[in-house]
């Protein structure tokens, strides 16, 4: 393990906690270049609160509406370049965060996250979240990832199992399931080190 970065199928699906798992069972540093709205409980200040503010890295960008990057960035009068977003130097282990899913916009000349996950050469994770129509999602999100040949080391399904649908996704993409998150009431830093244990049997 290095580096990785954590990408879903959508917004709100639990990137940020999936990123914590992994940031904590990593023993890495936590990068989320891109934040668009929701300044003041952002994605590092959660991930702050739950394993200490010494795992972050500074966002590049801090864009104040909750929107798109390319709408946030353009009523902030930012333009997101995809030299922006070049790697930071760390002596450690990083885990990366994107913003929403991986064919949001950064510009609006069309350059895309997965634009920018593929210079970065590293390996991502894919999480899931079971819901009407996830199986498309998520198999619409691994023929991005693939079609632009970004490895993808496996798979994270948040919530209860769903037999049916991840059996259907295994199947096709071939990948497997690094871990199973449930759906909580509250994440504090005991659950993120209780899922990280659980996730350093499947993740080498």
């Amino acid at each position: 393990m290095s580096s990785v970065v954590i990408v879903a199928i959508g917004t709100d699906v639990g990137k940020t906690v999936v990123s914590a798992i992994f940031t904590k069972a990593m023993n890495a540093k936590y990068w989320k270049p891109v934040q668009a709205g929701d300044l003041d409980n952002s994605d590092s200040i959660k991930v702050g609160k739950w394993l200490g503010r010494d795992v972050l890295l500074p966002e590049k960008f801090r864009l104040n509406t909750p929107a798109s990057p390319h709408n946030a960035a353009e009523v902030d009068g930012v333009q997101i370049q995809l030299s922006d977003l070049s790697l930071p130097k760390v002596n450690s282990n990083l885990v990366i965060e994107t913003a929403g899913g991986v064919l949001v916009p950064l510009n609006s000349e069309g350059l895309l996250f997965a634009d920018v996950v593929k210079s970065w050469n590293l390996p991502v994770v894919l999480v899931s979240r079971h819901y009407l129509g996830s199986i498309n999602h998520t198999l619409l999100t691994y023929e991005a990832l693939k079609s632009r040949e970004i490895e993808i080391k496996g798979l994270v399904f948040i919530g209860d199992k769903n037999k049916a649908t991840e059996e259907i996704i295994t199947h096709i993409t071939n990948l497997p399931i690094l871990i199973r998150i449930p759906l909580v009431d509250e994440v504090n830093a005991d659950f993120i080190e209780e899922q990280a244990e659980l996730l350093k049997t499947n993740f080498k």
